[in-house]
């Protein structure tokens, strides 16, 4: 017996988001299966296991669900390197389905319009329909007989086989044709359309990287990135991909972001700079120190976030969902009726109410919901993946449009999270450059972050020779020895007990105070600098109606109310820890009276905790903590603060699409459906209103992959 969590599936030649829906259902349904996704988009099954099962029985029970509704459907079961290292490709089989729909339809078209052309007698009118007819009809009608002996009768192929037999039964035969034709019209341009969805997740796979120039003892050595061990050095020549995560220990060079970030300006990289597998090295000769492993690096994650994106149904999703199952069998049982009960109770033509219970079976196949939302939602994924931000689901894409309340983290979200000097204070007889250059010495060997903020901003070389003695005290300061004279650099408090009395600084920002030879020098102060962005975000969200932005932060009061009066802010709160981070967020969600959502944005380890509490949490991806970003429900991999109303516009606008498509397809559907009841629609007007708005609704959900 294997005990194993999870399982993921792949399911080749998986055409139809109705028999998509049906075979989710069915593995739900099994005793030990906890829970089932099936991305109708990636054509990926993810299975979560209740209870131990053997495998062998596992795969065969979902093969046998998945052949039973849609016969050509080949399941391989795939592992987790599998789904990372070998992408799916889509584009032959797409093409062959493509070409072979055009076909039939090229051929169908000709027969059907032959009798009305060369005026034929009934008999060959008769054949050449019916030759059309099968041609066109021949896999719906396969489906429908194959699944009516399943047991499984109502489904869009029941519908469109009993309408077209029905019409041929009454004679209108160029209508029982005209339905199976216009159908397949309709299910080419849905093809198109999930091909191209397919395309573009395919499309993103190129930023895997399919090798790395390891070096060895003995030189260079080609490598799969998968390969390579933390620690280790690799090469990265000018045109070719970074391989894996890690930091540039030799080389110059300008790198390409965009396939990870969105941003088009590339970004210079030297000694000491992070790079990100995907990247792509434009100039220079790189040396990079790998810091992660393939499985952990920027490339892999970012790839299994999209590629299990669209597998988070929202909740307009599985309403639809759920309608279209219910929505089959009544309409089927209404269409009974108008065709049996007027002819009883009122006498009437039979043959007239049989052909409007025709004309209400045409119209009522639900194949513009089914498949039109699912491409909305998936639409504004990749929309927004386009853009550098990662959406983790449609579900977080509804969530998105509701928030009214938006709580930053302060340092690395809506600050950078890098110190710089900003001020230099010399008593005399020292001067600012004295100073720097003594307390960069000073701090030579430490790797403190003020310390390596003090050595950036020195200019000088730094002698190493004359530094005699270092010692560092934890919390405080460091004391010093340099050609013969003491030196203390730290806070004021650590001065004061040598008996040196240290200027005062009242403003906001980071002190640090040297003193040289007993003598006070002067102080640095050092800041946290604000995002370039960082401002105009917080103005262009009050622009879209969020008018509460809170900033918790671990930082000090002074400079904490600094930052958020620099950046207009009103609420923040100071001297926090990651738990009170979690509490406030949750006393600000339950004060709430209205019912809008509440999203927290941060970057650090300490904020996964609340990015997990919120409605819905947003981490910054570039230079964000895995814990961060493993937390979060969208990451933003440009770390712009700014593009969170980007994301937000995404997520309205897909609600907009996604809503349009349900009205229209409903709206259009109940007027034509009516018409047809009173006999005020042909089966010509229904099978129009039918595609027609099946290749709206698609053509609509399509705006969102293009944008």
């Amino acid at each position: 017996m294997k005990n194993l969590k999870s399982r993921q599936y792949q399911l080749k030649h998986l055409a139809c988001a109705d028999c998509a829906n049906k075979i989710e259902k069915e593995v739900n349904d099994l005793a030990f299966i906890s829970s089932a996704q099936l991305d109708f988009v990636t054509q990926r099954l993810k299975v979560q296991l209740g209870s131990t099962i053997d495998n062998n029985v596992l795969n065969k029970e979902i093969k046998r669900i998945a052949t039973n509704i849609e016969n050509d459907v080949q399941v391989m079961e795939v592992t987790t390197e599998q789904e990372i290292d070998q992408p799916e490709s889509f584009h032959d089989h797409d093409h062959h389905n493509e070409k072979m729909a055009v076909s039939i339809i090229m051929i169908s078209s000709i027969l059907f319009v032959l009798p009305w052309i060369f005026k034929t007698s009934d008999g060959i009118s008769f054949l050449l329909y019916s030759t059309a007819y099968l041609i066109a009809g021949k896999a719906v009608l396969k489906k429908a007989f194959f699944n009516i002996l399943k047991g499984k009768v109502f489904d869009e192929n029941f519908l469109m086989s009993i309408a077209t037999l029905g019409a041929f039964m009454i004679g209108e035969y160029p209508e029982g044709v005209a339905v199976m034709l216009f159908y397949q019209i309709g299910e080419y341009f849905q093809g198109r359309a999930v091909n191209q969805s397919r395309r573009s997740i395919a499309s993103l796979m190129d930023i895997r990287p399919d090798y790395a120039w390891l070096v060895t003892a003995d030189g260079e050595k080609k490598v799969m990135p998968s390969e390579v061990e933390p620690g280790q050095h690799i090469l990265v020549r000018p045109g070719e991909k970074v391989p894996l995560d890690g930091k540039v220990v030799s080389g110059i060079s300008s790198v390409d972001t965009s396939a990870l970030t969105g941003e088009s300006m590339p970004r210079d990289v030297k000694n000491d700079s992070q790079v990100l597998s995907g990247f792509i090295n434009q100039s220079g000769l790189l040396t990079v120190e790998v810091d992660k492993t393939y499985r952990e690096s920027a490339v892999s994650k970012i790839l299994e976030l999209v590629q299990h994106s669209s597998s988070q149904k929202a909740k307009t999703e599985r309403f639809i969902t759920k309608f279209a199952r219910f929505y089959t069998p009544i309409v089927v049982g209404i269409a009974i009726g108008i065709a049996v009960i007027p002819p009883i109770l009122l006498s009437a033509n039979i043959d007239e109410w049989i052909y409007r219970a025709l004309i209400f079976l045409v119209i009522s196949c639900p194949c513009a919901l089914v498949i039109s939302i699912p491409l909305g939602f998936f639409g504004g994924i990749g929309g927004a993946s386009k853009k550098g931000i990662l959406v983790k689901g449609g579900n977080y894409l509804e969530v998105l449009k509701e928030v009214d309340t938006i709580i930053f983290d302060k340092t690395g979200t809506l600050t950078q999270g890098v110190f710089k000097v900003e001020e230099i204070v010399a008593v005399e007889p020292f001067a600012q450059e004295e100073i720097l250059e003594t307390m960069a010495m000073a701090e030579y060997y430490s790797n403190h972050p003020i310390a390596e903020c003090i050595r950036n901003a020195n200019r000088r070389v730094i002698d190493e020779k004359l530094i005699e003695e270092q010692y560092e005290i934890p919390g405080e300061g460091i004391r010093s020895i340099i050609t013969g004279q003491e030196v203390l650099v730290g806070k004021k408090e650590f001065l004061e007990k040598e008996k040196i009395r240290p200027l005062e600084y009242t403003k906001p920002g980071t002190v640090v105070h040297i003193s040289i030879g007993k003598k006070y020098a002067g102080y640095v102060v050092i800041k946290d600098q604000i995002k370039e962005d960082a401002a105009e975000a917080i103005r262009r969200i009050r622009e879209i109606g969020i008018n509460r932005i809170v900033m918790l932060t671990g930082d000090r009061e002074a400079i904490a109310g600094q930052i958020a009066k620099e950046l207009q802010i009103d609420e923040y709160y100071a001297n926090l820890m990651p738990e009170d981070k979690v509490t406030i967020t949750e006393k600000i969600m339950e004060e709430k009276t209205s019912k809008g959502k509440t999203m927290v944005v941060g970057d650090g380890i300490n904020d996964a905790p609340v990015l997990a509490r919120a409605d819905i949490g947003i981490s910054m991806g570039g230079l964000g903590s895995d814990a961060a970003i493993e937390a979060s429900d969208v990451v933003i991999m440009t770390d712009k603060p700014s593009s969170i109303v980007t994301a937000y516009k995404i997520a309205q606008k897909t609600h907009r699409i996604v809503w349009q498509n349900i009205i229209a397809a409903l709206g259009v559907k109940g007027m034509v459906m009516a018409l047809g009841v009173f006999g005020m629609a042909s089966i010509w007007q229904a099978i129009f209103a039918d595609v027609g708005v099946a290749l709206l609704a698609i053509f609509n959900a399509m705006r969102m992959i293009r944008s």
